[in-house]
């Protein structure tokens, strides 16, 4: 669903590439995918299978973020905070392109694809691939406590530490709008995005009560090194 009337469109080419195979990842570096999508868009459902697809994929960090900007459409979205939504958008103002819609794929914050076209999403895959992330990380996850520690290196600028809570799956059936009478499942559920820390090249080392970063239900966490707050992805790290 593509903002200025465009998401029509978009739902026919989606449609079509929904019969091209399971990508095949190359063993290399991690690669964090962030869908964004919506109970109110009807061009949504094709993506939100492909997250299923791709979530046990070795090396996919793959997590959705409903966002809340389709709410007028008939169906407030169940999963959205306005936070995702705005992630979203300042994607969009980082890459200069201004090109938010629904259902899109952004990879390691910087390349980005429709969600429901499976060759599209892919070739970023591969491509995101090919090059690994400059900045190790560490998380541990206790029933206490988040630790991170990052080494120190040479670094100009800052970055964003980010910590996403993911519940692993969600069912949710849709009573009105676009999607009205379905059953849609949503993979990997974002449920609390913490911006943790700013980073600018030293050695840091810091710990964060469990239960102000997970809520209820969540069994994995995500820590996303990031330029900014929404630049290229510098480090990953995951607990399940």
């Amino acid at each position: 669903m593509k903002t200025h009337l465009t998401r029509r469109g978009l739902l026919a080419t989606s449609l079509a590439t929904l019969v091209s195979p399971k990508p095949v990842l190359a063993a290399n570096a991690p690669v964090l995918l962030e869908l964004f999508t919506s109970q109110g868009c009807s061009s949504c459902p094709p993506a939100d299978k492909i997250a299923g697809d791709l979530k046990n994929q070795d090396g996919i960090f793959i997590v959705s973020f409903n966002v809340d900007y389709w709410d007028y459409l008939g169906w407030r979205d169940t999963l959205a905070k306005p936070e995702y939504s705005k992630r979203q958008f300042d994607y969009g103002k980082s890459r200069g392109d201004m090109q938010v819609y629904t259902p899109q794929v952004v990879a390691n914050g910087k390349l980005h694809a429709v969600g429901s076209n499976r060759s599209s999403v892919r070739d970023m895959i591969e491509q995101s691939r090919a090059k690994a992330l400059p900045v190790d990380l560490s998380l541990a996850v206790s029933a206490k406590e988040i630790s991170i520690t990052i080494p120190q290196q040479d670094f100009e600028g800052e970055a964003t530490l980010w910590l996403m809570a993911v519940e692993p799956q969600v069912k949710q059936k849709i009573e009105r709008g676009e999607n009205a009478g379905e059953h849609i499942t949503y993979h990997n559920v974002v449920r609390n995005l913490v911006p943790a820390a700013m980073w600018r090249g030293e050695a840091f080392s810091g710990s964060w009560m469990h239960s102000a970063v997970m809520p209820d239900g969540c069994s994995s966490c995500i820590a996303v090194l990031q330029r900014d707050k929404t630049g290229p992805v510098l480090g990953l790290a995951r607990i399940i």
